[in-house]
């Protein structure tokens, strides 16, 4: 049987990229809402309300008032790609290979949330050594980042690609967030099994899709006995029979003299590296990543399929 999605929200950055991997499926049916209709709340209830899965790719708030046009209605299953539910109890995590049993989760949810492109990186390299004890109670964590402009929806694109706008931005890098008090914080504590918030410190490069999530670590402050082997060896078991995530072996990341924050771009998949010197003090935990694809569109296909194939 033919599924009914609704993207709503299908104009914007996020939205534009799931209906391109969808193009040519003929195991579901796309129902649109014409741009200009975009603000016609009684189209959009009517098509939210006629889906198989609602695919939400707004602001927190239009999300939020876009769960409560469906309320009442429990055959509508919804993927919600804001932050509005990503910490929320009663919505499971979209992230699939999190653990063992994400993937299950997502099949039986009505309502998945969908994680932001940086925690997705960032748990994918934190949760494996939280779960197994590497990683102890305490740690004073800190995720570096840089993604591509696309992350920052049509206004930055503009800004990025169109120097005659006033509000134009001329950088080939800047760093924002900086308060420390970016809003992906507790999605990374939550779903990380911090029991402290770590230190985010996000950054924009030059270049339109890619990112590079980077957790240094202190071996020394880590489980008695952390080796560089032996948190790759976690990050191996805990991602062993996937293969949209990757762990890199150690001896092909020794060898590599850079990485590159695009080389993932169009892909929806996610590669984990592990750097160090054996027998140093320190390691440092990259993931790298679309943030359009494993980072958002590619995770929210990804997550309609498995909902599909409960």
């Amino acid at each position: 049987m033919t599924a009914k999605i609704f993207i709503d929200g299908e104009h914007g950055t996020t939205g534009l990229q799931i209906r391109t991997r969808m193009a040519g499926r003929r195991d579901v049916e796309l129902l649109s809402i014409p741009e200009a209709e975009r603000r016609n709340a009684a189209m959009r209830e009517d098509l939210l309300n006629s889906a198989d899965i609602a695919i939400l790719c707004l602001p927190d708030d239009a999300s939020k008032e876009a769960v409560g046009m469906l309320s009442g209605n429990n055959n509508v299953r919804i993927i919600d790609t804001s932050t509005a539910y990503r910490i929320a109890p009663d919505w499971a995590y979209g992230f699939a290979e999190m653990d063992k049993a994400q993937a299950d989760k997502i099949k039986a949810a009505r309502h998945v949330a969908n994680p932001g492109c940086y925690p997705t990186g960032a748990i994918g390299v934190i949760r494996p050594l939280r779960a197994v004890g590497i990683l102890p109670d305490g740690y004073p964590v800190s995720v570096n980042a840089v993604s591509g402009y696309t992350g920052g929806g049509k206004q930055m694109i503009a800004q990025m690609e169109d120097s005659s706008r006033e509000d134009a931005i001329s950088a080939n890098n800047f760093v924002y967030g900086l308060t420390l008090k970016h809003k992906h914080v507790p999605e990374i504590k939550t779903h990380g099994l911090l029991d402290r918030a770590p230190l985010f410190s996000p950054s924009v490069g030059r270049f339109a899709q890619g990112m590079i999530v980077q957790v240094p670590l202190f071996l020394d402050d880590l489980k008695d006995g952390a080796t560089i082997e032996g948190i790759h060896a976690a990050l191996v078991a805990h991602y062993a029979g996937q293969d949209i995530v990757t762990v890199v072996p150690l001896e092909e990341s020794a060898k590599l003299g850079r990485v590159d924050a695009e080389e993932l771009a169009n892909t929806d998949r996610m590669k984990l590296f592990v750097f160090g010197t054996p027998g140093s003090a320190h390691v440092n935990l990259v993931a790298l990543l679309d943030n359009l694809g494993k980072g958002a569109s590619g995770a929210a296909v990804q997550n309609m399929d498995l909902m599909l194939s409960a």
